[in-house]
């Protein structure tokens, strides 16, 4: 449904209220604002709710003497510090006692910069905690004429603070504590009320792109699909709905409120949002639902602003023509059954490249001329070259590209082995010539081919299957599809007791898929793929099969039978098994 701007949204729905928070205001004291600069002093105040929980302060002996006039800045001298802890000691503690709070410094800069480069001197995982910035959040809500800049003695001095700033940790954080709650109460009266808010606000997130974060309070908790919509006019002046934008999520109401905080950067999204005037949803029962009725809306609706998945059918695919001598040619759609077809390619380039190496690694005839099996005609440089078998000459060239074909149809069929094989000789020539830059290029086009030979398989495999019913565990129970031709035709999720009688539903209600004509999936390629990935995810469990879903054992290697082809060596792993049935477990343990 269509999501016009609604009243204030609660709290719960728009994010974490500010009275909910645990702050950590922290100050340090170095020795410096260098790269060598080290930390003297470590203050922290942790509050929540305007009440203080506890206080942190320590010394710190620095790698390094305290300059002079930083020890008549902040009192802290040489000899003060000569028995402190070090920084391996006082850090670890200030990050236990500083543990799931908002970090809140002043210019915070500054001072969470030397935390997160102690964190890395000492090896320890930064935890990347949500900051808050005073001085960006004064800067944001105090006028010029209230206060003449934002330093923290001046804002202090405005808010009454009972602590005064003298340049030690521990009163610095405790007076920027008070000028906290005296920003807090002032943001509060301009509607920002929560942690989200606060961080658009300081980021400088448009009033109305944050206003319109209230579209997500009707999106549900639930996986699915969502769309931005234009509602406007034709030439005509004829109402007209556009979409804009379609998205997907595990999470719908999470995933569109992200869209109008800070953490969106993307300046075309930022434009759609502007444009936008509602946002719609469509709950999916499985995230694998939602990703292929997010494709499906891509490919149907086309909206201006996504950019993947936007040429869904512009396939290329590699053809073996049926003439006297056969040849390799790039094709946009599947016209000739009876033709030998490999692929798909995204782009021409890509189908050339791999056309390249297949006339390499078994001397395919390259040229474009439609020869005659009766008469000779003249060969070509390339035939000079022993890069062609020349079957134009007649003679032994004949049977020289038979085979050739032959092993082409192979290498498509059910063993990809011969082509990685083909270059051994010429790799290792580069390598040993130190030719390190076309010795990648070589490999870089081989792996490709593999990779297009694992990508034909897979979802040629999955496509001749009639039906596939398979469940994947996940919280709370299981996810169900039913797949008919590579297509998504049902989704269901079902509690663990009910699986088989859920699944049994699922396959009565789904929609109804043709057989496709020349072996390609009944959708489009990309959703194949998605659902081809999916059954492929470790704990599926396939329910009921019709049809074989198996495919080659050397269409597609593992990476280490990859290499071995590759570079010639032995392994005793070469006879792993890898493609679907690797997955194909028994359903005879679901409830």
């Amino acid at each position: 449904m269509s999501a016009p701007l609604p009243a204030q949204p609660s709290f719960d729905e728009l994010g974490t209220h500010l009275s909910q928070v645990t702050f950590c205001v922290v100050d340090l004291e170095t020795t410096g604002g260098g790269k060598d600069s080290c930390i003297t002093e470590i203050g922290a105040v942790k509050v929540c709710g305007g009440e203080i929980l506890g206080e942190f302060q320590t010394l710190v002996r620095p790698l390094t003497p305290i300059p002079a006039m930083i020890q008549v800045l902040t009192g802290i001298t040489n000899q003060m510090v000569a028995t402190a802890p070090d920084l391996a000691d006082a850090l670890p503690r200030f990050a236990t006692f500083s543990a799931g709070c908002v970090l809140v410094a002043h210019n915070a800069p500054f001072d969470i910069g030397f935390l997160r480069r102690g964190h890395e001197e000492l090896h320890m995982a930064w935890p990347r905690p949500h900051v808050v910035d005073t001085v960006a959040v004064a800067r944001q809500v105090m006028p010029a004429e209230e206060v003449r800049n934002c330093k923290l003695s001046t804002l202090a001095a405005h808010f009454g603070a009972t602590t005064i700033p003298n340049h030690r940790a521990l009163s610095d954080a405790r007076a920027t504590v008070d000028v906290l709650h005296g920003l807090l109460e002032r943001v509060g009266n301009l509607g920002v009320h929560t942690l989200e808010d606060l961080s658009e606000m300081t980021a400088r997130v448009s009033p109305d792109r944050r206003a319109k974060r209230g579209w997500a309070q009707k999106a549900p908790e639930a996986p699915g699909v969502y769309w931005f919509v234009h509602e406007g006019h034709d030439a005509d002046d004829r109402p007209r709905t556009e979409v804009l934008y379609v998205g997907k999520s595990t999470n719908l109401r999470r995933r569109v409120r992200s869209y109008f905080s800070a953490a969106e950067k993307r300046s075309r999204i930022h434009e759609m949002v502007r444009v936008a005037t509602g946002v719609e949803f469509l709950e999916c029962a499985t995230s694998l639902e939602a990703e292929v009725r997010e494709l499906r809306m891509i490919a149907s609706r086309a909206p201006r602003y996504n950019r993947r998945s936007k040429n869904q059918n512009r396939l290329i695919w590699l053809k073996l023509t049926r003439e006297a001598f056969p040849r390799l040619s790039a094709v946009r759609r599947i016209t000739d059954e009876q033709a030998t077809h490999w692929g798909p390619f995204s782009s021409m380039d890509a189908a050339q490249e791999a056309a390249m190496v297949l006339q390499e690694a078994f001397r395919l005839r390259q040229c474009t001329t439609r020869l005659s099996a009766r008469t000779a005609s003249p060969d070509c440089a390339l035939a000079e070259m022993d890069r062609c078998s020349a079957p134009c000459l007649l003679g032994e060239g004949v049977t020289a590209h038979a085979i050739a074909v032959e092993e082409v149809q192979r290498a498509w069929t059910s063993d990809a082995r011969g082509v990685l094989r083909s270059s051994r000789a010429r790799l290792t020539k580069l390598v040993a010539a130190e030719r390190y830059e076309e010795a990648g290029v070589v490999t870089s086009r081989l792996r490709n081919f593999h990779a297009t030979s694992v990508r034909h398989h897979r979802v040629r495999s999955m496509a001749a299957c009639r039906q596939l019913v398979a469940a994947a565990p996940v919280a709370g129970g299981w996810d169900i599809h039913v797949l008919r031709y590579g297509k998504l035709a049902g989704a269901s999720f079902a509690r663990t007791a009910v699986v088989q009688a859920v699944a049994a539903e699922t396959v009565q209600v789904a929609e109804t898929v043709p057989a496709p004509p020349h072996g390609i999936p009944a959708g489009t390629w990309e959703e194949a793929e998605r659902v081809a990935a999916w059954l492929e995810t470790p704990g599926v469990r396939l329910l009921e099969t019709d049809g074989d879903w198996a495919w080659p054992l050397n269409a597609g290697l593992p990476a280490n039978r990859l290499a071995a082809e590759l570079l010639g060596e032995t392994s005793p792993a070469l006879d792993l098994e890898y493609g679907p049935v690797s997955v194909a477990a028994a359903s005879a343990s679901m409830p």
